[in-house]
């Protein structure tokens, strides 16, 4: 996409004489000189993600909030004793969520009991290992998954597709300016932003609580896919 400004034409009406106005023309330029091109241009890479974050969660309600809040720190502290045992810096990190606990009410108002929830959030780079520390925490079951891009992956893709976009913009003003019969051009402003994949997917259905005495701890089925990463170079060229 590209605008190009030229001056603008706009009449002006002068008194001549006793008679009827006359008609003028004066050539207005706005905030723009001549030969200015206004340009914009984008790139875009795909790169496999490889950050897997996992939320499990549990929701506890009862008439008495200490039992409630209880029964959810016992069902964190279990699932953080499993998660610590796989915990690796950048690989499998753990960090808890969300500790909710409010009045549950009747229709009239009345305060009726106590509802509650806990989460872990569970993330890294290994994902067979994540997926199987989820299999093994029973406490807790699944609420979100989501994938996204590690520092080291999107970092190195915003530096390529910047510099796509950036070749893309230098050679759409040379372009320009060689056709409309300049010799050549100089970048008045220019303005870079990059976009980055969502960091979640679709949200899962809560699983179904696994039983304590469970024979077999399944991992959970994992598929990254890949995420887009964006840039968007725009800004202003004088062709000269």
């Amino acid at each position: 996409m590209s605008t190009l400004r030229y001056p603008l034409l706009i009449p002006i009406l002068i008194a001549a004489g006793t008679g009827a106005p006359a008609i003028a023309q004066i050539t207005a330029h706005p905030w723009q000189p001549l030969g200015v091109a206004t340009l914009s241009s984008s790139a875009t890479v795909e790169v496999d993600r490889d950050l897997l974050t996992i939320t499990l969660s549990t929701s506890k309600d009862g008439a008495d909030a200490a039992l409630v809040q209880s029964q959810l720190k016992q069902a964190l502290d279990a699932a953080l004793a499993e998660a610590r045992k796989a915990a690796r810096p950048g690989q499998v990190e753990i960090r808890t969520g969300q500790f909710t606990l409010a009045p549950r009410y009747t229709a009239r108002g009345v305060t009726s009991g106590w509802q509650g929830t806990t989460e872990l959030v569970l993330e890294g780079r290994d994902m067979p290992a994540i997926a199987q520390l989820t299999g093994r925490i029973t406490t807790l079951t699944v609420a979100r998954v989501g994938y996204g891009l590690s520092r080291e992956v999107r970092e190195a893709a915003e530096a390529e597709v910047t510099a796509q976009a950036i070749v893309r913009f230098r050679a759409q003003a040379a372009s320009y300016a060689k056709q409309f019969g300049y010799a050549g051009y100089e970048i008045r402003e220019v303005n870079v932003a990059t976009q980055q994949p969502q960091p979640f997917g679709p949200r899962p259905m809560l699983m179904q609580a696994r039983a304590a005495d469970s024979a077999a701890a399944e991992p959970l089925p994992i598929e990254a896919g890949k995420g887009s990463v964006t840039a968007n170079v725009n800004g202003s060229v004088q062709m000269k």
